[in-house]
């Protein structure tokens, strides 16, 4: 629990926190039912509508009779997800902002890695802690309710900061990534996953189809389809990616201006927008890139990445 608070900061004051949940800085204590702190302000607004989108429906779920070796086992499916692993040194501090129910959050939690998850929903947080708890991760992993633009986090004290599903929801996607890059520390890597402009293109279509049967026939989508038989999972999903009452999506080009304009040195991206490459280590940086094949690239991710949603990955080095 030591190590966990000297990563963490009051959001009142930014003071650290003195013993439990009491900041030595204003001297005060902030509630932690179920040892999750709430360590945010009151939200309004479309911030709370999104909170309350989660909370009912928190995503993704964990099936019954899970195990971290489930756990493991799915995650290492995705190509991604074992790249990444690999190249987290096995003695980081990691926070993963948004981090829903906390999948990704324990299967980093390996070695001596210490992980925060924060989230704004605490029903989905109740969900990750839980897991922790059957895992026997509780001690290397701390689930946090929070707001992103008032983080509880310390200044540069994060070897990565991994956020990924998360800013294309907020109102204003490029401040919400001025906010979370200030945990980085220098030469500390951001990971950062989002929406793309172009390979989000064949769900907006197949959103378009949903809406106008309301929600009877959604055609082509292989998530729902492999989901059939587990109907919490498929509502989540049709949720999350049908339902959501703010999203926006992003090419590489305006992530690249977020980039430069926080200090962020722009390292790779996954998939690589060179074409006929497929990144081993994510860590490492591309080699320069032609503007037009990265938009090329990036058409061609409507195929390869259009069927779960488009999402993409920018990694980046704070200077």
């Amino acid at each position: 629990m030591e190590d966990l608070l000297t990563l963490l900061a009051c959001p009142a004051c930014g003071g650290a926190f003195a013993e439990r949940w009491r900041c030595g800085g204003c001297g005060r204590d902030w509630p932690a039912p179920d040892g999750i702190p709430e360590l945010r302000p009151e939200v309004a607004g479309q911030t709370e509508v999104v909170r309350q989108f989660y909370n009912r429906a928190p995503f993704p779920g964990y099936p019954p009779n899970d195990s971290l070796t489930w756990l493991r086992t799915r995650a290492e499916r995705s190509h991604f997800a074992r790249v990444l692993d690999q190249a987290i040194p096995g003695d980081a501090r990691i926070v993963e902002i948004g981090c829903g129910t906390g999948q990704m959050s324990l299967y980093l939690a390996r070695a001596d890695r210490i992980v925060i998850g924060c989230d704004l929903a605490r029903g989905s947080l109740a969900l990750g802690a839980a897991a922790a708890r059957r895992y026997g991760l509780d001690r290397a992993v701390q689930f946090v309710e929070c707001d992103l633009t008032r983080l509880p986090l310390r200044e540069g004290a994060f070897d990565v900061v991994y956020c990924s599903g998360v800013l294309h929801h907020t109102p204003d996607p490029a401040a919400s990534f001025a906010s979370i890059v200030r945990a980085a520390r220098p030469g500390g890597m951001i990971v950062l996953g989002l929406y793309n402009l172009y390979a989000r293109v064949p769900l907006r279509l197949r959103r378009a189809v949903a809406k106008m049967t309301r929600y009877r026939w959604i055609p082509f989508d292989p998530v729902l389809k492999d989901r059939k038989a587990e109907p919490a999972r498929r509502e989540a999903w049709l949720r999350d990616q049908y339902m959501h009452p703010e999203e926006h999506s992003h090419s590489l080009a305006e992530v690249r201006r977020w980039f430069a304009g926080n200090g962020i040195e722009f390292v790779s991206t996954y998939p690589s927008t060179l074409i006929g490459e497929e990144p081993e280590d994510l860590f490492a940086p591309a080699e320069d890139e032609w503007p037009l094949e990265s938009v090329m690239a990036q058409i061609g991710w409507m195929k390869s990445l259009g069927g779960e949603g488009g999402l993409f990955v920018t990694v980046g080095r704070r200077a």
